[in-house]
């Protein structure tokens, strides 16, 4: 159960045409120079290959040895810390590539031309160091990147050509190294991207990006990168400019260093991308750049409710950029805005976040028993439907099993409709699609081979109805088909895992995996194992939610597990506002405006009226106790009996036709019946009602050992719920808002509201030690 958390996609726009290309996997090379090629992957000669320097002692912590191409003509730098999985650039590393440079470069006459790549299998750069960011203050943050563009600066005075070739990723300041160099090459792997992703993050491009992207790609291009962070694959970078030279990995050295040579030399000219005249009239006009920054900031207002200050100061550096092209003001009010945005509570939301999922990407559940290759699905609905296409696209042999053809049918369009968006809007080729079809086998009750293909399973996921006689039963028929070692994964959003193992054979196996709707779009998965659970089944549940693209949270096996037991006081908390006088309108207008994707009225709609009905109840009967009360979440169940199930249905809260959605007289009418009083809420009592109670569960939930800590408390919301990123979770913002203020604020409304208010012990605890849940 939930609503897909769009913040991500939603936060930041795409002015112009900023579709990502679908990856190019050919070994045909694109050029802007033919004299280069003569066949597909050309040939190193002996006498051209760079000497390996294996038996030198390394004379840098986060570089190779330089070498020397082209009897000295050519010298290749390669980043590599081989500490560390992936290259960063961070305060260290900026040193000593300043030491290397003074040292090697700089007056080495002989070197004509120089050739960035790196030593990493497969990653140019993948960014800054963001421990360095957050360790530092605003001082200097400014100083270090002040010495950073000096450095820059300096590469570019030695006045001879600088390539940079790209293999892997180059995000952040990996791309600004790039942008700094007069050509560019990269790979034409599915693993090669290139962005800049730092709005994610609360933050902006601080080496210049700001302000050297958009004079190669273009104001509309570079708009739509930094403000989106999206990342561009090969084929795209070429076609935009970003890029001069697309070719296979096995090339790409090579063709940077010639490219170098040929740039000394004079006989490779670059090719400057040619506007169109709309462009021209746009970029390069006054009055066009006043209407790109018009409607970008328009469309950045939409999207973000002015949440979010990263956009607004990238669009202020570029704006500012091209005021003061010349000298050096323009990165000088960069660094100064990038400064301004590290000290920002919501760029440490966004950092906390982006922390917390690498830190979750860890398990300490040893090993799996055995690998997992194939994995079968039970139920062809939207759930199991997302599940098997998530599954089947890594590459998993996928067993899809429905009762009737209808239902596989169903779940196989589903599926494929998918995927033809994603080839339509060029994020998949027609042969990824082909790839994935084939790892789907589609199995019904009346196929007779069904069994023998489960007897190969070693991962079963059952995505039925929510009842505990029917998972129970199905728990008993899988144990008879499967091989021992199979793992059973029950995907229910509410029963405990436990009640649902009761009487199995092989209980050690079973565990939750709850995935939230719609699967390919949500990001999070709830891993839930019972008492009896194995670790073997725990790490191979882990494995396979991550390789599917999932973040993870191991949660407690209680009635609702973490985010659904959070959401049950929250509506009740909507039913009774609505009680007290709240309008749906106003209803989801102030939660949307605290930050959430979507508000809680059009929330029900979209996951379901009957789901959340569902949800809702059975947590109002479990052990919530007064923590449920307040409201009546009948006023649901009500509008399941007469049909009204949500957008599904065409009819929830709002009537849907097509894109459009109204409330009818109908459902007016039938909300008045629910009206006791009008307390003339204003928004921020709307918001602080329902929030105080969303986040005081949370804070529940890790008293009670639910989760296992306030990094997993965050992720969950956010990744779950689309709680306001920007705040970075409930226990974020907790602190932000300071703990004290936020008991007072409970028992204020306990006074006026009843019980159901009462701040948790570990709230209280926290307020009154003045503490915060994270130290920094």
């Amino acid at each position: 159960m939930m609503l897909a958390n769009r913040t991500w996609k939603r936060v930041l726009l795409t002015p112009g045409n900023t579709t990502v290309s679908s990856v190019y996997r050919g070994r045909q090379c694109f050029h802007s120079s033919t004299k280069l090629f003569r066949s597909a992957v050309p040939l190193m000669k002996e006498d051209d290959e760079p000497s390996r320097q294996s038996v030198v002692p390394r004379k840098y912590k986060f570089f190779q040895n330089v070498e020397y191409a082209k009897d000295g003509r050519v010298a290749i730098i390669r980043f590599d810390n081989p500490e560390k999985p992936v290259n960063t650039i961070s305060f260290d590393m900026k040193d000593e590539a300043k030491l290397l440079w003074d040292s090697e470069i700089h007056d080495n006459a002989a070197v004509e031309a120089v050739v960035f790549s790196s030593g990493k299998k497969d990653g140019f750069i993948a960014g800054a160091d963001i421990q360095d960011i957050k360790s530092g203050d605003a001082e200097e943050i400014k100083a270090v990147i002040e010495d950073g563009l000096h450095f820059f600066q300096r590469m570019k005075s030695k006045g001879v050509p600088l390539v940079s070739a790209i293999h892997g990723p180059a995000l952040g300041g990996g791309l600004e190294w790039a942008l700094w160099c007069d050509y560019r090459v990269c790979s034409d792997s599915d693993k090669t991207k290139l962005g800049l992703p730092e709005v994610k993050l609360g933050l902006l491009p601080g080496f210049g990006g700001t302000q050297n992207l958009h004079s190669i790609v273009g104001l509309q291009e570079a708009l739509g990168m930094m403000l989106q962070g999206k990342e561009v694959r090969p084929k795209k970078a070429k076609k935009i400019g970003l890029v001069d030279a697309v070719v296979a990995p096995q090339s790409l050295e090579y063709v940077a260093v010639e490219s170098a040579l040929q740039l000394a030399e004079g006989t490779l000219k670059k090719k400057v991308k040619k506007k169109s005249i709309i462009n021209r009239l746009l970029e390069d006009t006054s009055i066009g750049r006043h209407l790109i920054f018009k409607k970008t900031k328009e469309m950045v207002d939409k999207n973000t409710n002015g949440r979010y200050p990263s956009p607004y100061a990238i669009m202020n550096c570029v704006k500012h950029g091209l005021d003061h092209p010349s000298g050096n003001d323009k990165y000088k009010f960069e660094r100064e805005q990038f400064s301004k945005l590290a000290e920002t509570n919501e760029a440490a939301g966004l950092i906390g976040i982006f922390e917390g999922m690498t830190s979750l990407k860890k398990h300490n559940f040893g090993e799996k028993l055995h690998d997992v290759n194939t994995v079968a699905v039970l139920g062809a609905g939207l759930m199991g439907a997302g599940i098997a296409q998530i599954t089947a696209e890594k590459g998993y042999k996928t067993l899809l099993k429905d009762k009737d053809n209808a239902g596989i049918g169903r779940g196989e369009k589903y599926i494929h409709e998918n995927w033809d968006k994603k080839v339509k809007r060029k994020r998949m080729t027609n042969y990824k699609r082909n790839v994935n079809s084939s790892n789907i086998v589609p199995l019904t009750d009346d196929s007779a081979t069904w069994p023998n293909h489960f007897n190969k399973a070693d991962m079963i996921i059952e995505a039925v109805f929510e009842d505990i006689d029917l998972k129970r039963r199905i728990v008993k028929e899988m144990e008879e088909v499967s091989p021992d070692h199979c793992i059973f994964a029950t995907n229910t959003s509410a029963i405990p895992i436990g009640d649902i193992a009761l009487g199995a054979k092989r209980p050690q196996n079973i565990i939750g995996m709850h995935y939230f709707s719609p699967v390919p779009q949500m990001p999070l998965l709830e891993i839930i194992p019972h008492e009896e659970t194995a670790n073997y089944a725990k790490a191979a549940a882990c494995e396979v939610g991550t390789k599917q693209g999932k973040t993870y949270v191991v949660v407690k096996d209680v009635p609702g597990f973490y985010v659904n037991r959070c959401l049950g006081p929250f509506l009740v908390e909507v039913s009774a506002l609505v009680r007290d006088g709240a309008s749906l309108e106003n209803l989801d207008k102030a939660i949307k405006n605290f930050g959430m994707p979507v508000g809680p009225v059009t929330l029900a709609d979209e996951v379901g009226v009957d789901v959340t009905s569902k949800v809702a109840s059975f947590l109002s009967n479990a052990d919530l106790g007064v923590r449920m009360t307040g409201g009546d979440v009948s006023l649901m169940s009500n509008m399941v009996e007469k049909g009204w199930l949500g957008k599904k249905s065409g009819q929830g809260f709002y009537t849907y036709d097509g894109k459009k959605k109204t409330i009818n007289s109908e459902v007016k009418s039938y909300i008045e019946t629910f009206k006791e009083r009008d307390l003339v809420l204003s928004e921020a009592d709307i918001q602080n009602r329902i929030i105080s109670r969303f986040v005081n569960e949370a804070v529940k939930c890790l008293e009670d050992g639910i989760i296992e800590d306030p990094v997993a408390g965050d992720i969950g919301l956010v990744f779950g719920t689309g709680f306001a990123p920007f705040t970075g979770g409930p226990f974020r913002y907790i602190d932000s808002f300071g703990a004290d203020k936020f008991v007072g604020m409970m028992n204020d409304f306990a006074a006026e509201h009843g019980k159901q208010f009462e701040p948790c012990q570990l709230l209280k605890d926290y307020a009154m030690a003045g503490k915060k849940f994270y130290s920094s």
